[in-house]
């Protein structure tokens, strides 16, 4: 670290206590890098920034209380400039986009935390978008697939609910023959043999989450 340079400042958001504490260890042993905070949920997150304003912000995205993505839109709602790493277990494209829509400075895997958790913060303080190579292969694999419309994700759902097709077309008001095209498009688009493979790349690929 530079003379008369601060450290970047981190905040720690995950809900396993082990967690943070190894990425507090790592972060410990770097002399221009240090936690400014830690905390086990998303409302938390959002009030421990609005009082530490750290310069990055590790953030997971299942806890309990709310969730990481809907934490991370309430700070970027407030603060536009808030760098904020997704740390997760979920490698899935869906998930992944939607993150980074929703202003995502950088998405890290948890079992890459001790490989590349330091050079990610630095880079991410440094203004750069930064994703695990294990996250861009992910994206480049389905870049140049069909999307799911907003339709056929409704339907996706509902077959993980464990609906027929009578029953998708009862609470959506439409025919049984429109569900059965969906349902066609659907398996067509994710390269899927039935519905249950279906839901099972669905919820892969974070397209659907089960309840």
């Amino acid at each position: 670290m530079r003379e008369g340079s601060r450290p970047i400042r981190v905040l720690v958001v995950d809900d396993h206590p082990l967690l943070r504490e190894g990425i507090a260890a790592l972060i410990a042993a770097e002399p221009d890098i240090m936690v400014a905070g830690v905390c086990s949920g998303g409302r938390e997150a959002i009030q421990h920034f609005r009082t530490l304003r750290p310069d990055v912000t590790l953030m997971d995205l299942l806890m309990p209380d709310m969730s990481g993505l809907d934490a991370m839109i309430g700070i970027r709602g407030e603060f536009p400039d808030a760098r904020v790493v997704v740390l997760t277990t979920y490698d899935g494209d869906a998930l992944i986009v939607r993150a980074l829509k929703a202003g995502a400075s950088g998405y890290l895997l948890k079992n890459a935390v001790h490989s590349e958790l330091i050079d990610t913060i630095r880079s991410v303080h440094a203004g750069r978008k930064t994703l695990s190579p294990e996250v861009a292969i992910g994206l480049a694999t389905h870049a140049a697939d069909d999307p799911l419309t907003p339709a056929e994700i409704n339907v996706l759902h509902l077959i993980a609910a464990g609906n027929t097709n009578k029953l998708i077309a009862d609470q959506l008001h439409i025919t049984e023959d429109t569900v059965k095209g969906r349902i066609r498009n659907i398996l067509s688009k994710l390269g899927a043999k039935d519905r249950t493979h279906a839901v099972m790349i669905g919820v892969k690929r974070g397209i659907i989450e089960l309840s």
